[in-house]
């Protein structure tokens, strides 16, 4: 639940319609379940559904296509909201929303017309296929192979730490269609039950247990060319022009998460009592609680910042590789803070801290290692490669 004294982002104008119907459907059918949820890994299809079907997985594309035509600025919120209440349901969204962006952005009229619809309100649910098992960061050196067939394309190979993989209906996947390279890539659309297409069990992840992280296997898929997406060789172009976007996503998200540990860590330390006093009134602990404020602020405002930038149509590609780096370091922090508050406790399960501690060092990984981010701001500020 949102405490009055640590509340959320205050709602702008733009954002007055979606978040408070994000808040309602968090307290009656999110909050409730998602610790026995995630303690069992019990995948949340029935949630997503109730938020397509409120609208909410498609905020910021076309009002044409069945989005919510909001600012990226407003969509942030959201997830930021849902992250809170849960980060397996949080991450899910800017997953399936970076599953869309390529169909959005570089998709002709044809292809828009045909698979946006679906995509963006019909309660399906889509995977962004980039990693592979020997290439991650290094997303240019990708072996997944796409071979010309007649007006078909022939996918060979096996995607990695694929988000949904096994449940989504639908996949961008990036594959090789010409020489080594970044200009050899190119982009693919392709359905989640396509024949050739199976996933590998689950990984055992230290965290957000109830969102399935597979590998995917290509073995001959086969799509139509009117399922590539932009030009032959434009692929790591469209796949990197995604991930921007999706780093607000995850440092949205890192800020949620951090809002629920300190929530979580203000509740305990203003209940509990050590030697009759209140632990909230010993200085050493108001005095982490005031720094774990102070830094999911900072990055609140950080990926705000960026999201503007994006919704005004201005580079914003150094300043999205920021949130993500300091909102997730932020929810790192605030997370093992709230663990050392809570004591003995917060090494439970009986307390979502814990949890939260483990969900939060994923996130300095996932769309991107941190390290990354770091050499991304670092090539924008001096233009070394």
């Amino acid at each position: 639940m949102q405490s009055p004294e640590h509340p959320g982002p205050p709602p702008p104008r733009e954002a007055r319609d979606p978040l408070p119907l994000v808040r309602d459907l968090v307290r009656r059918e999110i909050r409730p379940t998602a610790a026995a949820e995630e303690a069992a890994a019990v995948f949340p299809r029935a949630v997503f559904a109730r938020l397509s079907a409120a609208g909410l997985l498609a905020l910021p594309y076309p009002a044409a296509y069945g989005g919510g035509d909001q600012p990226y600025e407003v969509y942030l919120q959201v997830l930021e909201e849902l992250a809170a209440a849960r980060l397996t349901v949080g991450l899910g969204v800017s997953v399936h929303t970076l599953a869309c962006h390529a169909t959005a952005a570089f998709g002709t009229a044809a292809q828009r017309a045909a698979h946006l619809p679906a995509m963006l309100g019909g309660g399906t649910l889509g995977a962004y296929c980039l990693s592979e098992p020997n290439s991650g960061s290094d997303a240019a050196s990708l072996r997944t192979r796409a071979v010309r067939d007649g007006d078909d394309w022939v996918l060979t190979g096996t995607k990695a730490w694929i988000t949904h993989g096994g449940v989504a209906d639908f996949l961008t996947v990036f594959a090789r269609t010409g020489a080594d390279g970044p200009r050899g890539i190119t982009a693919f659309l392709v359905p989640g039950d396509a024949p050739g297409l199976t996933a590998a069990a689950p990984e055992r992840k230290m965290g957000m247990n109830g969102s399935p992280t597979a590998q995917l296997h290509f073995d001959g898929v086969r799509v139509p060319d009117t399922r590539r997406l932009g030009e032959e060789g434009q692929g790591l172009t469209i796949a990197l022009a995604a991930l921007d976007s999706g780093r607000l996503g995850i440092a949205a998200c890192a800020t949620g998460l951090a809002r629920a540990a300190l929530d979580e860590a203000v509740a305990f330390t203003t209940r509990r009592e050590r030697s009759g006093r209140r632990i909230a009134d010993f200085q050493g602990p108001r005095f982490m609680l005031a720094d774990m404020a102070t830094h999911i602020e900072a990055g609140r405002a950080l990926y705000l910042a960026a999201a503007r930038l994006r919704d005004a149509g201005e580079p914003f590609g150094r300043q999205a590789a920021m949130a993500k780096l300091f909102c997730t370091d932020t929810a790192m922090r605030v997370t093992t803070d709230a663990v050392q508050l809570l004591g003995e406790d917060g090494c439970t399960a009986d307390f979502p801290a814990e949890r939260y501690l483990r969900e939060a060092k994923m996130l300095q990984i996932v769309e991107g290692t941190n390290q990354i981010q770091r050499t991304v701001i670092a090539r924008h500020l001096t233009g070394a490669a």
